[in-house]
């Protein structure tokens, strides 16, 4: 499980800011601290859609992402008061995302209940399938659906925590020092992880990788 926040200052912090985050982030936070329903709306809006596409593509399906997201938004209000602000509401709500993604892939380890086709068009563009996908296959829809199959066994294979590097990294685009932020970790050991995670994606797809 990755740790509870500290809050503890980012390298980040002062670097550019990733997608939802703008600078009058910190008077909503404030407003939704007091209580202000629509000022958080507002916080949840702009990071919504990041934190729904990172639990699918840890779970594989969407409406665990869906129940999991409305539960990490639901944890997130109730929690709001004991948010210090040292480090940044996207990392803070990323936590609580993950904490409960992994406990619910803990818990239904022993049920599993896999779609081989759920992955959604937007897959099409994540940079590893835009890899492995080759113009000269005939068919290319027919390939392309059945490639997808196979990166989402792939990803279901690997541990939890090589899986989220891989969709922080290589399907959400954050930066290693981001990720370790939101792990609890330093950037080494995510380039570590990111690294064993593609050499076993790269082995269970040899047989599409040419």
């Amino acid at each position: 499980m990755i740790p509870a926040s500290t809050d503890k200052p980012s390298e980040e912090q002062g670097a550019s800011r990733l997608p939802g985050e703008t600078g009058d982030e910190p008077a909503l936070i404030e407003r939704a601290r007091g209580g202000d329903l629509d000022a958080f709306d507002e916080l949840i809006r702009r990071h919504q859609e990041r934190i729904y596409g990172t639990i699918y593509h840890m779970t594989s399906n969407h409406e665990d992402a869906a129940d999991l997201a409305q539960e990490t938004f639901v944890k997130a209000w109730s929690a709001l008061k004991g948010f210090k602000g040292n480090s940044s509401f996207f990392t803070w709500l990323y936590r609580i995302a993950v904490n409960k993604t992994i406990n619910f892939l803990k818990s239904r380890k022993n049920k599993r209940h896999m779609s081989l086709n759920d992955l959604d068009a937007a897959g099409e563009n994540d940079p590893l399938l835009v890899e492995l996908i080759s113009n000269r296959h005939p068919r290319r829809e027919a390939v392309l659906a059945e490639l997808k199959g196979k990166l989402n066994t792939a990803l279901m294979k690997l541990s939890e925590d090589h899986r989220l590097v891989v969709t922080l990294h290589d399907i959400q685009g954050m930066p290693h020092d981001k990720i370790a932020e939101i792990m609890g970790c330093n950037p080494g050991t995510v380039r570590s992880r990111l690294f064993y995670a593609r050499q076993e994606l790269q082995a269970w797809l040899s047989d599409y990788v040419k």
